[in-house]
């Protein structure tokens, strides 16, 4: 058997996809059930989380496991196969030890470092031994798998490379203020309370924000959640008063949202959470001076809305988003045919920047420039292209958003909504995309390299243990046979040249399977080294229903140590 992973990531899928192929608890579940009542899987585990889906499994046979999960990912996403095909990834043996062990590390994260990519991993493993979809093999993979990435954590500076998601999405929110000094006073909303929210909330709850409030759809989970930032260690908040937190109701959700300055969601929906109708209202009324009106386009409206041969998203609005995109996504959400035509065209146009709507040209300036052309065309010499007028200082946001849902909880039409500021994973992906790798993340990488090759060593002697095993019982049972064919012939043997006899005969054994059994281990731990545990059952003869049956206890005994470490 051998180990494959298929999946696709941030790194292979845009959002869209990602998005449309996000697995619910359930259909996690039955996944794995599927997975491993498949023909070439044996064992089957799930890390699923919000910018990778990858299923791990124990396969018998590359091509047909490839084929198998690939078809399985296609028909739980509901993303049609064809469509999936081009984003997913494929790693066999080594090189699927190799990939998980970087994602443990934080080296493949949207943000490169974070650690709570070892919480979902830990959380993968618990799910695929509740499903019993786990065994041997994926059980010490992941286990090893967190060591690793606990190591990576403690011995290097990866921490320094980047922060965990939340973090970084708060550091884009306040741009370029401190997140302490930005948050400071602030109501907060937090919409969910799974360990996403969780870590948010707590992470909102040491920055300085005067309240939050959480809302879940189990009112249990998030009164739980609003009593432990009650209790947050008041250390944490330097020069600040106690957090004061409350559980809310989902159906009060838009209430909140009209008196929250920051609002934080990552639930499980399959649905947006909020809508750009509600988050308009939300902010009507309330923009801080000087900042644009709080009015998104209508989702339908004629082409004619903007100028002919202009951008339909209203720039001056979008101008301050980070990670924010004219071409990217969240500029056409909610658009009509005609807008994403006359959006289309305005692309192709090359059209860089447009005057703001409310800047009218001024006629003596245009006149001075018509002037200069015709100096300059009389000196035949093209001049210089005038610089463009500076815009308008624009107020900062009223309302900060974080969406660190997939699929996402915001509309991706809020990005034009003035005076709000939406981040979601889209923008992480862009405004993570050129940060600044840190010296400490090549050591990750040769710690990474180290432990794929003690890995695989370990997993490949421990494949031949069995074998050897079985050898050493054979030995003992001949032994035990030709003793006891002695006392038969010589009956009269007191009790210890009886023992002596044994003895003898025993070490002679031993001494003779020594060498070789040692040397076949140190041998099977080798790349290639598969072959010696066929070798040994071929050359003594052994039978492979023993074989199996110390494997069986083998797996027993590491199944219950899994278990009693999680």
């Amino acid at each position: 058997m051998s180990l494959l992973v298929v999946g696709l990531s941030h790194r292979s899928a845009p959002v869209s996809v990602l998005e449309r192929a996000a697995l619910h608890a359930d259909a996690q579940a039955k996944l794995l059930q599927d997975t491993v009542a498949a023909e070439p899987a044996a064992e089957a585990a799930l890390l699923a989380t919000c910018n990778r889906i990858e299923l791990y499994a124990d396969v018998d046979k590359f091509h047909a496991g490839v084929a198998e999960l690939s078809t399985l990912l296609a028909q739980h996403s509901g993303v049609g196969l064809e469509e999936l095909t081009p984003y997913l990834y494929v790693h066999y043996e080594d090189r699927a030890v190799h990939h998980l062990f970087s994602v443990a590390c934080g080296l493949d994260s949207m943000v490169v470092g974070e650690g709570q990519i070892l919480g979902q991993i830990k959380d993968a493993l618990a799910t695929a031994q509740d499903q019993h979809s786990a065994g041997r093999l994926l059980n010490d993979l992941f286990q090893q798998a967190l060591r690793v990435g606990k190591r990576a954590h403690s011995e290097t500076g990866i921490d320094r490379a980047g922060q965990s998601l939340v973090t970084f999405g708060l550091e884009q929110l306040a741009a370029n203020r401190p997140v302490g000094e930005w948050a400071a006073g602030k109501r907060a909303l937090v919409i969910g309370a799974g360990s996403m929210s969780s870590l948010a909330a707590a992470t909102l709850a040491r920055t300085g924000v005067a309240e939050i409030a959480v809302a879940n759809r189990t009112p249990e989970r998030a009164e739980r959640l609003a009593e432990l930032l009650t209790a947050t260690d008041p250390s944490e908040r330097p020069g600040s008063a106690p957090v004061t937190a409350r559980a809310v109701a989902m159906d009060e959700v838009e209430r909140e949202l009209a008196r929250a300055d920051v609002v934080i969601s990552c639930t499980g929906a399959t649905g947006l959470v909020l809508t750009a109708e509600a988050v308009t209202a939300a902010v009507a009324g309330r923009v801080e001076p000087g900042t644009a009106p709080a009015a998104p386009r209508p989702a339908s409206r004629p082409a004619a809305a903007a100028p002919a041969g202009g951008c339909p998203v209203d720039l001056a609005a979008v101008q301050e988003t980070p990670g924010f995109s004219v071409m990217g996504e969240a500029a056409v959400a909610g658009m009509d045919p005609a807008a994403l035509e006359q959006h289309a065209a305005w692309v192709d146009n090359g059209t860089a920047v447009r005057p703001e709507q409310d800047q009218v040209p001024d006629p003596g300036a245009e006149a001075a420039a018509i002037a200069a052309l015709a100096a300059a065309a009389a000196a035949g010499r093209i001049p210089e292209r005038p610089e463009r007028r500076a815009p308008r200082p624009r107020g900062r946001a009223a309302l900060w958003l974080l969406d660190l849902a997939m699929p996402r909880d915001i509309d991706a039409a809020v990005h034009r909504i003035g005076g709000v500021r939406l981040v979601d994973i889209e923008s992480l992906a862009e405004a993570s995309a050129d940060a600044p790798m840190a010296a400490d993340v090549d050591m990750v990488r040769a710690l990474v390299s180290e432990e794929v090759a003690a890995f695989g060593a370990a997993l490949r002697a421990a494949h031949i243990t069995p074998t050897v095993v079985a050898l050493r019982t054979m030995a003992a049972d001949v032994v035990s046979s030709e003793i006891a064919r002695l006392d038969g012939r010589l009956p009269g043997l007191d009790t210890k040249q009886r023992a002596e006899i044994t003895q003898t005969v025993r070490r002679v054994v031993d001494k003779l399977l020594h060498a070789p059994t040692v040397r076949v281990k140190q041998l099977a731990a080798e790349p290639g080294g598969a072959g010696y545990a066929d070798a040994l059952r071929t050359l003594f003869d052994l039978d492979p229903e023993t074989v199996a049956a110390v494997s069986r206890a083998d797996l027993n005994d590491a199944e219950a140590k899994n278990r009693g470490r999680a």
